[in-house]
């Protein structure tokens, strides 16, 4: 019939943070705050064409209890700015924020008195994407350096913390083994240059 194998029982050893993180960091719900002409892109990023459920973001979330990322895509008029404030702090913790676009990042070519010159005036941005308006590559690229920084900086420990800085955790990157199996290489030497 066919070869039987045994079962082997083993475990896997690892920490708490490492199991948590990478659930959330593979699990992000979208806040799309959709303002301007980067919402086009934004929902270019939704499409099936760059298949964001490879990240597991494809649920966009419209609902600030039910997201833990927010994306400002577009220029923020000062009106608007004490809404997105107000959904901001309708969401759970822990959540991020990527400032999508010239315009959201810096008030791009709105050099005017009813445009907010950067979301980061009232939002703590994790991520910046420059263009106008920028690719969806740009906001995949963006969505990685989140899942990024979920897996290296962030800590279950900090569930805990309110009304203080959060210290930051150490980056917990692997180590890459030669394939003679002895010389031992942290990426970390991989992406510093001499």
């Amino acid at each position: 019939m066919g070869q039987e194998l045994p079962l082997q029982e083993g475990f896997l050893t690892t920490r708490v943070d490492a199991v948590v993180n990478w659930a959330r960091s593979n699990s992000l719900m979208p806040m799309p705050m959709g303002l301007a002409c980067c919402a086009i892109e934004m929902m270019a990023f939704a499409a099936p064409k760059y298949d964001v459920a490879r990240f597991g973001s494809e649920a966009m979330r419209f609902s600030p209890r039910q997201a833990d990322l927010m994306i400002v895509a577009g220029w923020v008029s000062y009106k608007m700015a004490h809404t997105i404030r107000r959904v901001w702090d309708q969401m759970a913790d822990p959540k991020w924020c990527i400032s999508m676009g010239a315009c959201a990042s810096s008030g791009g070519m709105h050099r005017c008195y009813g445009v907010v010159q950067g979301c980061d005036n009232f939002l703590p941005v994790d991520i910046y994407i420059p263009g106008c308006p920028p690719r969806p590559e740009a906001v995949i690229h963006a969505l990685m350096d989140i899942q990024e920084k979920i897996r290296n900086q962030y800590s279950v420990e900090h569930d805990g913390i309110f009304g203080r800085n959060m210290p930051n955790v150490a980056a917990n990157r692997p180590t890459i083994v030669t394939p003679d199996g002895e010389n031992v290489i942290s990426p970390v030497e991989l992406y510093t240059q001499r």
